[in-house]
């Protein structure tokens, strides 16, 4: 299973959180529902040399996929999902949202 960390009020994410409803090969993690889910999405983001690029410029860098083996990637297509870009990506600096 694809778990998926993402949030209800990204554009990004409610896209792909769309794409996978009703779908057993994924798993969204609401990281605004729970602090549990927060602090388990940011002990990723804080230790995890993938998120370095996108903590850079800012990103929030959700929606973030996590396959099996643990590897991550923040590109939907690279898990199976088709989205068309929508060019709103939310930054800490709130823009883009």
């Amino acid at each position: 299973m694809i778990k998926i960390y993402s949030m209800p009020t990204c554009p990004d994410c409610q896209v792909v959180d769309k794409l996978v409803e009703s779908n057993p090969e994924f798993k969204v993690i609401d990281i605004g529902e729970d602090v549990h889910y927060l602090r388990e999405f940011l002990a990723l983001r804080d230790h995890r040399p993938e998120f370095d690029r996108l903590k850079k410029i800012g990103d929030v860098c959700i929606p973030c996929f996590v396959r099996e083996d643990g590897s991550i990637t923040f590109d939907p297509a690279e898990v199976g999902l088709e989205v068309e870009p929508s060019g709103a990506s939310c930054s800490i600096d709130g823009s883009g949202c």
